[in-house]
């Protein structure tokens, strides 16, 4: 009788292929998921191979022009993201006891936090930590919240609407963990000559309004709703600068955050008026575990210590 045995050294995964498969899962390309990872398309070909000639089963398959995770793929992707939080939570103990002599920490914010919070925040860290390495990549709220749940970003430096039903912001952080920064008022921007009297948001009814991204677009509804009215949405853009020239330009009035018109001061022939306690709130967006790695640790540290306003960014 011959007994036939599997080896469970087939289907042994190192680190580096997990990497790949969840870097794969993740950009949807191996073109895109060697670029993130730093290795050459080749490289990561050639590797994805010896795996699968190993295992004795395709990791990926071709699809049209592209490529998809086969079931065994999507395997390894699923565990991928758990290990690899462990193995970055083992590092960073190790960088630890090294004294935060190295490390690396991705972060992504928003436009306007861009110019006025995440430049101190890579100052303080170049000065405190200069062996941590930063990355940083620009992101609205949505995206940088799922950048964070599927393990491609540290922190988001991002915002909610606390006072709106409409806003998404709990749900799309369930199970996350937040970190409160401060609060950021709101103003109702006027081009200068437009004579309102005592400027509120019943007394703007009237008026054609500026939209901007899709959550503070949603805060201007909420915000009317309040009010007692439904406002008359003329033009849309994401764009903070281009929301103050058109004011400028006499098309309507907007609603912004404070630290956008810090990060991009208001434009002569525009007037900002506070909207009677407005606001949204400012936050660090982690995974729970986060404060684990010491060196995000240090940059939530960081981040929460200075506690950026509007004011100390113009000063800064």
């Amino acid at each position: 009788m011959t007994l036939v045995t599997t080896s469970s050294a087939a289907f042994e995964l190192d680190s580096q292929t997990l990497r790949i498969v969840h870097a794969v899962a993740t950009y949807g390309s191996i073109t895109r998921a060697a670029t993130a990872l730093g290795y050459s398309q080749p490289a990561v070909s050639q590797h994805l191979r010896r795996v699968e000639a190993r295992m004795g089963m395709p990791l990926v398959a071709r699809v049209g022009r592209g490529i998809a995770l086969t079931e065994a793929g999507e395997v390894v992707a699923r565990h991928a993201g758990v290990v690899l939080t462990a193995l970055e939570s083992a590092s960073g103990e190790l960088s630890e006891l090294s004294g935060l002599r190295a490390g690396r920490v991705r972060v992504s914010g928003f436009p306007s936090a861009s110019s006025t919070v995440v430049p101190s925040l890579l100052s303080t860290m170049a000065a405190l930590h200069p062996g941590i390495e930063i990355g940083y990549v620009e992101a609205e709220p949505p995206e940088s919240i799922a950048a964070v749940r599927d393990g491609s970003c540290d922190v988001a430096i991002a915002f909610a609407y606390p006072t709106d039903p409409s806003d998404a912001f709990g749900r799309l952080t369930d199970g996350l963990s937040i970190t409160t920064l401060f609060r950021d008022d709101i103003v109702v921007l006027i081009p200068s000559d437009l004579d309102v009297g005592d400027v509120s948001l019943t007394s703007l009814q009237d008026a054609t309004w500026i939209a901007g991204c899709p959550q503070c677009r949603g805060h201007l509804l909420d915000s009317c709703a309040r009010a007692g009215f439904a406002p008359s949405i003329g033009y849309e853009t994401d764009n903070a600068v281009a929301v103050m020239s058109m004011v400028a330009a006499g098309l309507g009035i907007a609603m912004l955050p404070t630290l956008a018109t810090t990060a991009s001061p208001v434009p002569p022939g525009v007037t900002a008026h506070p909207t009677g306690g407005e606001h949204r709130v400012v936050v660090a967006v982690t995974r729970p575990d986060a404060r684990a790695l010491p060196a995000v640790d240090a940059l939530l540290t960081a981040l929460t210590a200075e506690r950026p306003t509007p004011e100390r960014a113009a000063a800064d």
